[in-house]
């Protein structure tokens, strides 16, 4: 219920159709009692759900850019999913039918790492009491202690070798330049999930791909409430007026197929930026060619907030995330097949059937490649007799180790070629690689929420007097909680709409299980296996 502002009639514009601009949406309309019919939201791509996709065919081959976890402690992700009904069965929420997949299909890795095709005994992380007691440090250590600093200045040479390392770098997609701030948030707000870390225990996923099983019922329930949507059409700058201590969003420019169009703030409304993404330039390639690096767009995301942040010290310095692609790209690749051998292989050589396993790593690869078998079918329009994984390689600049090219000049077959030999499996394979689509993907900008930043890199969700705007995504301050993750895109929905609609609610906090003893002592044992 809105208790201080803005007036009936408002209007509410929200800038970005990722997670963090949907659930703004559900939250003006839920605890603001907003019409939705007064919120629009825009968007430069031509479906919504941001780096929350699943798009293709079993014809045309499906695509996955990447995969997001979650965990029972996710208290914004389960809050906004409470109320939004499953599009399978409308008599059970989206955050209910998530739940009981997770009680059928329960994660437990039984061959989380391999290396010479054999797999890796997880059983004990292989730290060193040098790197035990640097991880404490760490821990230990405040956020503004650590500055700019790169994981790789805190940790000696050996700690990269651990089997710890192995499994926080390849679950996570940290890297060894990443920043060492956003690791210690990592290893502080995921202690709880230390003792099955290697295992991947505790993780939960979604019955479909995220958008399928996420963003679809999101839309579908803010469509049937009448917000309306702008497809293709990108917002390009906004006006401020910045007059004192009061600043305020006057109007915004976007770009439709008539050209460029303006839009004024009338008093009492309200508009939230979507600011940087993970997934800008993102490009494909095919069986039979590359994905393309591709620059910063000149509408995109980016473009937006360096113009936007060249008008107030407030609004953060986006160069310090986008301005390094050779650091924060990597690539993925999504493998659709019309034979289920690969899928039987697997099953059988990792003991655990799809959707139970998660990632599992090639430790030995130069491009420290990674797989996912999920549970099938993992697409909506996902014939019975077709499959579909997903993987990754976190150093595509590097040359494959049976394909001597760099990750990021391969096809997607030259891509399956390096996977199979991996897996000794290239002579079962070869004749099936008719039957086989890989679709490679390169995302210049897919790490770029973990390089190395200081103290107002990020803004505010709400700057400083700000009186009818605020920040949405990845690349804005939500302190305590962790980057790359749904959570923080929630939670920072939950921040703007609660804090400029001044509601008599507070945003659901942190979980803290380095505030609990029994957490703190079971981490402690299993640093220590």
């Amino acid at each position: 219920m809105k208790t201080t502002h803005p007036e009936d009639g408002s209007k509410f514009y929200i800038v970005g159709g990722g997670i963090a601009g949907l659930a703004s949406a559900v939250y003006l309309i839920r605890e603001g009692g907003c019409s939705g019919s007064d919120i629009t939201i825009f968007d430069g791509a031509d479906v919504s759900g941001g780096a929350l996709d699943g798009s293709g065919s079993a014809e045309e081959g499906y695509l996955i850019r990447g995969g997001r976890m979650h965990e029972e402690h996710f208290v914004c992700t389960w809050d906004l999913l409470s109320d939004i009904p499953s599009l399978d069965d409308p008599t059970v929420s989206v955050k209910e039918e998530i739940f009981a997949f997770n009680r059928e299909v329960v994660s437990g890795s039984h061959s989380r790492l391999l290396r010479d095709g054999q797999k890796v005994d997880v059983s004990s992380y292989g730290l060193s009491k040098h790197d035990t007691f640097d991880l404490l440090r760490l821990t230990m250590s405040s956020e503004e202690s650590l500055g700019a600093k790169r994981i790789e200045e805190w940790f000696s040479p050996e700690f990269f070798e651990t089997v710890y390392w192995l499994l926080w770098s390849t679950t996570f997609a940290f890297q060894r330049w990443s920043s060492l701030a956003e690791m210690r948030r990592y290893a502080v707000r995921f202690i709880h999930l230390l003792p099955g870390f290697n295992q991947l225990k505790g993780i939960l996923r979604t019955y479909y791909n995220q958008y399928d099983s996420v963003v679809l019922p999101i839309e579908t329930w803010l469509r049937e409430h009448g917000v309306n949507f702008m497809l293709n059409t990108p917002v390009v700058d906004i006006d401020f007026e910045l007059v004192g201590t009061d600043k305020r969003a006057a109007s915004f420019h976007y770009l439709s197929s008539e050209g460029q169009r303006k839009v004024a703030l009338a008093e009492g409304d309200c508009l939230l930026v979507t600011l940087g993404s993970m997934v800008e330039s993102a490009a494909i390639g095919s069986m039979t060619s590359p994905a393309p690096l591709l620059p910063k767009g000149e509408t995109g995301a980016w473009a937006l907030w360096e113009r936007v942040a060249a008008k107030d010290a407030a609004f953060g310095r986006p160069q310090t995330f986008c301005d390094h692609p050779e650091k924060s790209k990597w690539m993925s690749f999504t493998v659709t097949l019309k034979d289920p051998t690969f899928f039987r292989y697997m099953e059988s050589f990792t003991s655990n059937p799809a959707g139970t396993g998660g990632l599992v790593t090639l430790t030995d690869s130069n491009w420290l490649m990674s797989v996912v078998l999920a549970h099938q079918p993992h697409f909506r329009n996902q014939p019975d007799d077709v499959f579909v994984f997903w993987g990754d390689g976190l150093l595509p600049d590097a040359p494959g180790n049976y394909v001597k090219k760099p990750m990021a000049a391969c096809s997607g077959k030259e891509i399956l070629v390096e996977l199979f030999s991996h897996l000794d499996i290239m002579g079962m394979m070869r004749p099936l690689m008719e039957k086989i689509s890989c679709v490679p993907c390169m995302m210049p900008y897919i790490d770029s929420q973990f390089m190395p930043r200081t103290a107002g890199d990020r803004p505010q969700v709400i700057p400083p007097d700000a009186a009818n705007f605020a920040f949405l995504g990845q690349f804005v301050e939500v302190p305590n909680d962790c980057v790359f993750t749904v959570e923080y895109s929630v939670r920072c929905a939950q921040t703007a709409v609660f804090g400029l609609l001044g509601l008599d609610r507070e945003v659901s906090p942190v979980y803290r299980g380095d505030h609990d003893i029994g957490v703190l002592l079971n981490a402690m044992k299993a640093l220590l296996r």
